[in-house]
């Protein structure tokens, strides 16, 4: 009987359910309205989220351009999450749900399909990372242990991926441009997860052996 690969998504949709049932700085997200997808390397980031709204949830901007829509099982995801390499090939299970809070700590928190204009790198710097860990510390404390132990899984897992990935806001009429991406332009695709053990805590280094010195033999 072939090995079943653990499907990815679903364990972070109910990591992301759980955040927001548990965390009221995270009560705002729902879990349904983010696409979770595995991407290419940028640098040395384990994951990005794009906004998939203009502010206030609108699809046109005052300029006139348009975003791509994108609408699974007919409804309308407002962020994609996307994750890279790092997260699959070189992280804790702690790290990789640090990697998810960190991306939701980005959204509005009108949950309307933007960024939080606060809580970017540009603006808070070191900052930003001061104010995320305590609350994933505080969220593992509390994490069940059949969620968190999806992240610790080693091996071949399935993941949802782009077919054809939507480009940025388009002015309309703009011939060849997709208006609508849908389930037809995503696939489950494989990724393989290395997860790194934690490393072991320093040790003391034992004394030196002290030299043994013959007493001279009397003849």
């Amino acid at each position: 009987m072939a090995h079943r690969r653990p499907n990815l998504n679903k364990a972070i949709r109910s990591l992301i359910r759980d955040i927001a049932a548990k965390m009221p700085e995270f009560s705002h997200v729902r879990a349904s309205r983010i696409l979770v997808i595995a991407g290419e390397a940028r640098r040395a980031s384990r994951g990005t989220v794009k906004p998939l709204c203009f502010r206030g949830g609108l699809s046109t901007d005052r300029a006139g351009r348009r975003k791509p829509i994108v609408r699974l099982k007919g409804k309308r995801m407002l962020y994609c999450i996307t994750l890279r390499p790092l997260f699959f090939r070189s992280s804790t299970p702690k790290s990789r749900v640090e990697t998810v809070m960190h991306e939701l700590f980005h959204m509005s928190r009108r949950f309307d399909g933007t960024l939080h204009a606060g809580r970017r790198h540009s603006v808070l710097g070191r900052d930003f990372s001061r104010r995320l860990r305590p609350l994933v510390r505080r969220y593992l404390k509390h994490c069940p242990q059949e969620v968190l132990a999806a992240f610790a899984y080693s091996g071949e897992v399935k993941v949802l991926q782009w077919l054809e990935r939507p480009g940025p806001a388009y002015v309309p009429g703009t011939r060849g441009v997709r208006k609508v991406y849908t389930e037809e332009q995503l696939y489950y695709g494989i990724a393989r997860m290395v997860t790194r053990k934690r490393p072991r805590p320093a040790t003391e280094p034992k004394p030196p052996r002290k030299e043994r010195v013959e007493k001279p033999r009397v003849h």
